[in-house]
């Protein structure tokens, strides 16, 4: 696919494209996609970083990144190249109206091969790239601010995280066979189902799990369920919640409320009603190819 810049923006309007891009071969067993982002001309305003399955790295091409609400109730930071561990809370994140940069999902697995420390290390927090990464950090930063070209931008991304992938293979296999099926399932799998699966038991399970990744099974089955409704709900063509509901595993509506209430930290037609207009996202990658 080739990227086409978008036309200037006229004074008075606003605009907003979100472009999905998958990463060299080499990094798509550890990297879900890229999303190259830019929003100009809408009011200032609040944007919720919301739970995930992945890890999330976001390059600000332009202002500072500035969560005024962080995950784990710490004091408010700004962050040129941020890097979000899982979650389960949402952060808050404060705009001028004009966003611009490229958001990296780096898979719970993919974490041990790229960062060299297992997912639970970043649990619930927010921290400067450059912690993580070194000196490479403002490298990859400052050569995608010298370049407006959205290919050329992706290819950088491509070149400098592949320079992190090892051969880390510290993860148990029943651990990566636990976290394939939740991701195949969409997070419907039943846990009991899940350790039947891998021969272990609920305990057991639970606890190599949260070791792994921060959180437990049922937790990260919810936010893998969360994850698809939030994506199908900010759809142009977005079925009724009903539909959404019943599609991703949800009782029923009122259930998907509620997970979404906990999750996002308010309902989905509050999320819709504020998100949306400015939201950017792509179509998320298969779940099959997500999984290191």
């Amino acid at each position: 696919m080739t990227d086409v810049a978008p036309p200037p923006v006229e004074e008075g309007t606003a605009s907003s494209i979100g472009i999905p891009r998958r990463p060299a071969p080499a990094l798509r067993r550890y990297i879900s996609q890229y999303l190259g982002y830019r929003q100009v001309g809408f009011p200032p305003g609040l944007h919720r970083g919301l739970p995930s399955k992945n890890l999330t790295f976001i390059v600000s091409i332009g202002p500072p990144i500035d969560v005024v609400v962080q995950t784990d109730g710490s004091a408010p930071g700004r962050y040129g190249f941020v890097l979000g561990g899982l979650q389960a809370t949402p952060a808050m994140i404060a705009h001028d109206g004009n966003q611009e940069g490229v958001s990296i999902e780096l898979t719970p697995l993919g974490s041990r091969a790229l960062l060299g420390m297992p997912a639970r290390a970043l649990w619930n927090t927010t921290v400067e790239a450059a912690d993580v990464l070194g000196p490479v950090a403002a490298e990859l930063r400052e050569r995608l601010h010298l370049t407006t070209d959205w290919d050329t931008r992706f290819a950088i991304v491509d070149q400098v995280l592949a320079r992190f992938v090892r051969d880390r293979s510290e993860v148990a296999p029943e651990v990566r066979e636990a976290w394939r099926l939740l991701v195949a399932s969409h997070g419907t799998i039943p846990i009991g189902e899940l350790a039947a699966e891998i021969s272990w038991s609920r305990r057991h399970l639970s606890q190599r799990f949260s070791d792994e990744f921060g959180y437990a099974p049922k937790l990260a089955a919810r936010v893998i369920r969360f994850e698809r409704a939030r994506r199908m709900i900010q759809r142009p063509e977005r079925p009724s919640l009903a539909d959404v509901a019943a599609v991703c595993g949800y009782y029923d509506q009122p259930h998907l409320n509620r997970d979404f209430v906990e999750l996002a930290g308010c309902p989905p037609s509050e999320w819709i009603a504020t998100e949306i207009p400015s939201v950017q996202d792509g179509e998320p990658a298969d779940p099959a190819e997500s999984v290191a």
